[in-house]
């Protein structure tokens, strides 16, 4: 494993994130397994991740306790544990959004899950427009002032609101967030038209979700065949809106890459953002110990100005992306 600075702080995380929305029973494509999802975190662990991305959405906090359960006999001070917080966790007033007592209310609760004193990285995972920044920031700043959290970060909004929160950081002399937690691979790349020049520009540290675009950039897709069952394709439109002809010239250079260099397109996409200057660790989310394993071999593939460039022909980065204004 190898392991970098998280933007411009003094924190060491590994070049891959375990993402931990598949350790829970809230979809069928989750892995539904309580133990099999502890073994999967213990066996990357043992690989050298020390990064682990969660939310309190996940499952409705079982994402949580699954990772607390995981960690309790693993080195606290070497792990870098990352939650986030703004969906609806309850129906009714307060249940969602990021005011302060949301966020103080649910920040208990997701330490109680984790069991754990601090959250490394606390997050936000969505702007609320029905709250000033100023209020969300305050109390964030206030979590960090107190102990329970140590950084904070944000996820997937547009340049000008990220920005602002910025800039109110630095007058209002509040924590500024560490990091940014966009939607960015092969042929997601609207963010290099949106938070990616302002992430380079102000050292904040790029942790992508969704490398491989919902399993689209593994490969075991074809264009004209019928999605294999139990696929998440099968269920999960996400994955079915990457089936465009941009996104299949895309992958046809991938696979001719993987097939090139003896490795798997799921490797070649992986080593894509890792070849990124911009990003820091891209959130991976493997379902078994194959995957899992495939995901950590992508460390080791070096590709080539000429091989970056032949991913890349085909797209062109625009924001608002297609279908997500």
């Amino acid at each position: 494993m190898t392991y970098t600075k998280l933007g411009d702080t003094g924190l060491d995380v590994s070049r891959l994130c375990l993402g931990c929305m598949n350790f829970g029973s809230g979809e069928p494509w989750m892995m539904n397994d309580r133990d099999a999802s502890v073994d999967l975190i213990h066996e990357a662990l043992d690989l050298g991740i020390n990064f682990l991305d969660t939310a309190n959405v996940y499952s409705t906090g079982e994402s949580e306790e699954i990772v607390g359960d995981a960690v309790a006999s693993a080195n606290r001070d070497e792990l870098v544990l990352a939650t986030k917080v703004y969906w609806d966790m309850f129906d009714g007033p307060n249940g969602s959004g990021l005011s302060r007592k949301h966020i103080l209310d649910q920040v208990e609760a997701s330490l109680d899950r984790l069991d754990t004193d601090y959250i490394d990285l606390y997050q936000i995972h969505r702007w609320d427009d029905d709250t000033p920044i100023e209020e969300t920031l305050a109390a964030l700043d206030h979590l960090v002032e107190t102990g329970r959290v140590r950084y904070i970060g944000a996820s997937t909004m547009t340049a000008y609101q990220f920005t602002k929160a910025l800039y109110t950081s630095d007058i209002e002399d509040y924590e500024r967030f560490a990091c940014m937690q966009p939607e960015y691979n092969a042929v997601d790349r609207h963010e290099e038209a949106n938070l990616l020049e302002v992430c380079a520009g102000e050292d904040v540290g790029v942790i992508p979700w969704s490398p491989l675009a919902g399993g689209f950039l593994t490969g075991k897709y074809d264009r004209d065949d019928d999605t294999e069952e139990g696929y998440r394709a099968e269920t999960d439109e996400y994955t079915r809106n990457r089936f465009t002809e941009e996104n299949w010239a895309v992958l046809d250079e991938i696979r001719a890459i993987a097939d090139e260099r003896g490795v798997t397109p799921a490797q070649v996409s992986l080593a894509w953002p890792l070849h990124r200057d911009v990003v820091d660790a891209p959130i991976i989310g493997p379902g078994s110990s194959e995957h899992l394993r495939e995901n950590v071999a992508a460390l080791g593939l070096d590709l080539t100005d000429e091989e970056m460039t032949r991913i890349e022909a085909p797209k062109t980065p625009r924001w608002p992306a297609p279908g997500k204004d």
